[in-house]
């Protein structure tokens, strides 16, 4: 009788328990083990702000499968045949005698285990900012279930009065709302100019516009100086700008780092980004060792450069391709990642994928082209709700680059397309008779998808001279005095109007206020609307009439992220 191959996967997070499921799968004879440091298995890290925000109580949850069952040791042993040691860590990898160490944390108890195939999900570790009174009480992160049972009892005790997160990434600004919920008075610390650092500038600015509607303070371009208390607890925040803010609670979410301790103390290749390198396979510098999640680096697939992209859903991918390859040989491949993610923002949701026109630049791509389109997800008989995205795209080729999304419609169908746009290596002419489902309680008859490429299709042939509202901002303040036209009607315009010098002229009545326009065919022109729709029919017509320097307001007053007269 042959030997039983065993397969080992060190990680019971995300990653290690999805490898070791497809290595079952794919392997009915195999000797499959988990070893899990934790108590818990397959958590459902992503969740741990909803449960601290009170969308749902049975912390159970956050550990089931679909049809409710918890994935503790006897599932895995019952339901797939494999073994999960929870509350054992593994301290050591030999390569050379392809055997991993490890201590039962309950008793003690030291022992090794040789292994065939080895898979290593180790995840990651929250960054702490190196700061005094870091040790304080009352600091945390929310990278564990630990984390998450802590910020739920803060939340159910009701005790906490004022607190801050420091980070405003996806972590920091889910974070933010599930302890606003609770009552809690949130101010949100980021160092950089703005939040959400995977949109650009002017999205991220109407993201942060809503986080403070929703009664929470931020604070940009200011980051933390110091932990301050008293008797060992946290009392106050010192801001690096001398600022002081009482709290009783500090979350911490300034981002994380690959956990690749034992891999580098067993000698396998750590890349420049800090995480382990893998091939297309999953596959480390050893062969017979595999790596996936947030431990590892991965490619982009559009500028074929390495990443580290600590998301959950590339996890459980990753997890899948190495534990088929453990199991039968290198057959499939894990492409990389266009860097795909969405988070939720009180009723607002905040999405990209691919490159932002800033990260484009970051990579060298200069010829590109940006757009973007305000308007409704649905039309307002079915309740539509705004919209806002950007597009990316190369202004040769009209490949799509990238694409973000805001606003309280369905974001997260418009990113699912984008993405598999980008995926696809589609360009903007592929896309602009796109067919797509389409009836009133789900789309517009156009899709905000479809007009977006349609914009950017008339942007790139020279139809459409576009303008950003930062770039208009920016002449303001410069002192220039472009023609500003808000074509919306006067009841819409005595409602909400941005105040910045605009001259009001119907769409309707513009042909016949010509008069009303400066002399100088060569002056600037601005048009716009609430989505600039008009605006772009009152650019065509000056046009026509023969102005030469007529731009349009992209995303309309609707995409204005500055303060406006109403």
């Amino acid at each position: 009788m042959s030997k039983r191959k065993r397969i080992i996967v060190i990680g019971g997070s995300a990653a290690g328990p999805k490898a070791a499921a497809k290595a079952r799968r794919i392997d009915n004879d195999a000797e499959v083990i988990i070893m899990q440091k934790d108590a818990d298995l397959s958590m459902a890290s992503c969740g741990y702000p909803y449960y601290v925000g009170g969308y749902f109580d049975d912390r159970n949850m956050l550990l089931c499968t679909p049809a409710g069952v918890v994935r503790n040791p006897l599932f895995y042993l019952n339901a797939k045949d494999i073994d999960a040691e929870v509350n054992t860590e593994v301290t050591a990898i030999a390569v050379s005698k392809h055997s991993v160490s490890f201590r039962k944390l309950a008793t003690g108890e030291t022992g090794t285990l040789a292994y065939d195939k080895l898979i290593i999900a180790t995840g990651a570790v929250p960054r702490i900012p190196p700061v005094p009174g870091a040790d304080l009480e009352g600091i945390t992160t929310l990278q564990s279930m630990r984390d998450a049972d802590f910020l739920r009892k803060v939340r159910d005790e009701g005790s906490i009065k004022k607190a801050v997160v420091i980070g405003g990434g996806l972590i920091g600004i889910e974070t933010c709302e599930a302890l606003q919920l609770a009552g809690i008075e949130i101010t949100v610390i980021e160092l950089l100019p703005q939040l959400l650092t995977f949109l650009d500038w002017e999205l991220a600015k109407i993201v942060e516009n809503h986080v403070r509607s929703k009664g929470a303070n931020v604070i940009t371009d200011n980051g933390i100086a110091a932990f301050l208390g008293e008797n060992g607890k946290l009392n106050a925040v010192k801001l690096q700008n001398g600022t002081e803010l009482p709290c009783e609670l500090a979350v911490v979410a300034i981002g994380v780092r690959p956990n690749v301790k034992l891999a580098k103390e067993a000698g396998l290749k750590i890349g420049e980004l800090g995480g382990i390198e893998v091939n297309e396979y999953m596959q480390t510098s050893e062969p017979d060792i595999y790596a996936v999640g947030d431990c590892v680096e991965t490619v982009n697939r559009i500028t074929g450069k390495k990443v580290h992209a600590p998301y959950g859903d590339l996890a459980n991918l990753q997890g899948r391709v190495a534990g088929e390859n453990a199991a039968s040989e290198n057959c499939v491949k894990f492409p990389g990642t266009i860097q795909t993610g969405i988070c939720k923002v009180f009723d607002y949701a905040a999405g990209s994928t691919g490159l932002s026109e800033t990260n484009a630049a970051r990579q060298g791509l200069r010829d590109v082209v940006t757009v973007i389109n305000a308007s409704p997800d649905k039309p307002g008989f079915m309740e539509g709700k705004l919209l806002v995205t950007k597009l990316t795209a190369d202004r040769k080729t009209g490949k799509i680059l990238g694409a973000q999304c805001i606003g309280p419609g369905n974001v997260a169908k418009q990113i699912a397309q984008w993405a598999m746009a980008i995926q696809g290596k589609l360009t903007v002419e592929d896309l602009i008779n796109a067919d797509l489902p389409y009836a009133p309680p789900f789309s517009l008859a156009i899709d905000h998808f479809i007009a977006t490429a349609h914009i950017m299709q008339n942007k790139i042939k020279g139809r459409l001279k576009g303008i950003s509202c930062q770039e208009v901002h920016d002449k303001l303040q410069a002192g220039e005095k472009p023609f500003l036209i808000d074509t919306r009607g006067p009841e819409e315009f005595e409602e909400m109007r941005l105040g910045i010098g605009e001259t009001l002229i119907p769409l309707g009545a513009l042909r016949k206020r010509l008069n009303e326009l400066p002399d100088d065919k060569n002056k600037e022109i601005i048009c716009y609307c609430k989505i600039s729709l008009r605006g772009y029919e009152a650019a065509l017509a000056l046009e026509g009439a023969g102005w030469k320097n007529v731009k349009v307001m992209e995303g309309g007053i609707m995409a204005w992220p500055y303060p406006r007269e109403k």
